[in-house]
């Protein structure tokens, strides 16, 4: 089917929303509460839209096209409504976008740029009593820049269904809280970090990359999870210049859709840790000394084939690692039954 949008005639698919089209097509259409794994909002209006024979503007992401539709996205009314939610929005929370960890890459702040809110209108009374939590380990809450859009509400509970967060109180109390309203630190988190993911302000950041980098400093690296066989991709922020990860961010495809662990997303710190091993090394009268590869290798070998020899293959054992492939895994299990003859094959991995 084909929709046209703002005189430019779109290939649709039956079930798509308007603004999946739009964004296929290279429309940009602001966008807060809707996020592609959270579904269907509407919550925001930031993304609304004129559309043939509907009253009043619509919200793009929850209205799927049908053939021959005809939306407006670049009309007068339409970016007056957008920049009012945006200037509310703006105007409601502490966004002190100059000292934000999000400075870059916040959601909101690509709005009011694209719409030209260059600072906000109204007066309104921000919450002084809106907490600061940093109570959890690897997690920084700030209500006070949250916009109540549902985003990690909606990921908590349906994406990883951990079923944490939630909105509490009323009317213009209401926060989304932990569990019954309790820090995040005494909650029962358990630090996946799926909320920060998907949160398009700067009320949750990363705890450990607090201070660490700028966006526009950081070099992005696409890669795949060390810690298991699963392979979730990644992306490593890195600073180059000093050699070190400052945060990983989990990559919106197969086969984990932008998912982690706890593990996945803030163990990042043993590739630049100062006590990684970084060459093999041979005790030698007490005293660890480098060596090739060669010389370890043939040295481990001798001395695994001197202690097989002397008491039998059951003094052996073998232990594999989540942070190796499974093939490699395999190869060790391998060599242990095969070479070594003996079952002394274990995992890290194993409950």
């Amino acid at each position: 089917m084909q929709i046209t949008i703002d005189g430019k005639r779109c290939e649709a698919s039956p079930g798509q929303t308007v603004l999946a089209v739009a964004r296929a097509h290279g429309f940009y259409v602001p966008t807060l509460c809707y996020h592609a794994k959270t579904g269907k909002a509407g919550k925001c209006r930031a993304c609304v839209a004129e559309i043939a024979g509907m009253r009043g503007l619509q919200t793009t992401c929850t209205v799927e096209v049908k053939d021959g539709m005809v939306v407006r996205l670049d009309s007068e009314k339409v970016r007056k409504a957008q920049r009012l939610v945006v200037d509310l929005l703006l105007s409601s929370g502490r966004h002190d976008c100059l000292s934000c960890e999000k400075n870059g890459e916040c959601e909101l702040q690509a709005a009011a740029y694209y719409l030209g809110v260059k600072k906000p209108s109204f007066a309104v009374a921000n919450d002084e009593a809106a907490k600061f939590d940093d109570t959890s380990r690897f997690v920084v809450r700030d209500d006070a820049k949250c916009i109540k859009c549902g985003r990690c509400v909606a990921g908590c509970k349906n994406t990883v269904c951990n079923d944490v967060l939630d909105f509490g109180f009323r009317s213009g109390r209401t926060k989304v809280i932990c569990d019954h309203d309790q820090p995040m630190g005494a909650s029962t988190c358990v630090q996946c970090g799926e909320c920060v993911q998907l949160c398009p302000v700067g009320a949750l950041v990363d705890k450990k990359a607090v201070g660490q980098g700028r966006v526009w400093d950081l070099a992005k690296v696409n890669t795949t999870c060390p810690y298991c066989g699963v392979g979730c991709q990644v992306t490593m922020h890195v600073d180059r210049p000093r050699n070190r990860i400052v945060k990983v961010t989990g990559r919106e495809c197969a086969p984990n859709e932008g998912m982690l662990c706890v593990k996945g997303r803030y163990g990042y710190d043993f590739p630049s840790h100062p006590e990684r091993l970084k060459y093999p090394m041979i005790k030698r009268d007490g005293v660890h000394v480098r060596v090739s590869w060669d010389e370890a290798l043939d040295y481990t070998a001798d001395r695994i084939r001197t202690i097989v020899g002397q008491h039998g293959p059951d003094v052996f054992s073998a232990f594999g690692s989540g942070r190796i492939t499974n093939e490699n895994n395999y190869a060790l299990a391998k060599f242990t039954r095969a070479v070594i003859h003996t079952n002394n094959i274990d995992h890290c991995a194993r409950t």
